[in-house]
């Protein structure tokens, strides 16, 4: 298994002609070959200024084969109509990258631009088989997702581990013993079927 760090990085390797990436809520982060910053402040010199609540995004269908959402979701105004746009501006196959506070983080509390407190399952609601994934037109497969722990070697090594493999007890009974700092979630897009 990849390291989480080397799944966090996207690499400029894949360098072919139509390769594209869409770096959401970019911040300063450089230039980078075949990646298209977005941001809502210009401030930041992005290549697109965008308020991701304003639908929908100036991109065509399928014009991307990653997108990254780097720390973002959880500032949004809207979840669903978010990830429709994603799974519109994705290439079938593509994939969503996301980052954000585990719901048993302090920060995510701290920070009040934060709207939404996200969960380990959050992201089911998209994906065929949910009993509530009529909610959104936007599917999506759960390719791999994980807690991410701070603090000394018990909490990223035992305590990552048993939450990681039974996560539905840990977010029902030990997360606010042993928060967790973040979650890692990469979904593949895959096309409506009528």
């Amino acid at each position: 298994m990849q390291s989480e760090a080397n799944r966090l990085e996207v690499t400029a390797a894949n360098t072919d002609e139509g390769y594209r990436i869409l770096s959401v809520g970019c911040g300063k982060q450089e230039s980078r070959p075949s990646v298209v910053r977005l941001d809502i402040s210009a401030d930041v010199d992005p290549d697109v200024v965008w308020d991701l609540g304003k639908f929908p995004y100036p991109f065509s269908n399928a014009s991307f084969d990653v997108i990254e959402c780097f720390d973002v979701i959880e500032h949004l105004h809207e979840i669903p109509p978010t990830m429709e746009e994603f799974h519109r501006i994705l290439k079938p196959g593509g994939i969503l990258k996301i980052t954000t506070p585990h719901f048993s983080c302090a920060n995510s509390y701290i920070d009040p631009t934060h709207r939404w407190h996200l969960s380990y399952f959050t992201f089911d609601y998209f994906c065929d088989g949910h009993e509530l994934s009529y909610y959104s037109k936007a599917r999506f497969t759960i390719q791999y997702r994980f807690l991410m722990f701070q603090g000394g070697r018990f909490n990223r090594s035992l305590v990552s581990r048993l939450a990681n493999r039974f996560p539905k007890s840990y977010e029902n009974r030990w997360a606010w013993i042993f928060p967790a700092w973040y979650l890692y979630f990469e979904l593949t897009s895959i096309v409506e079927v009528n």
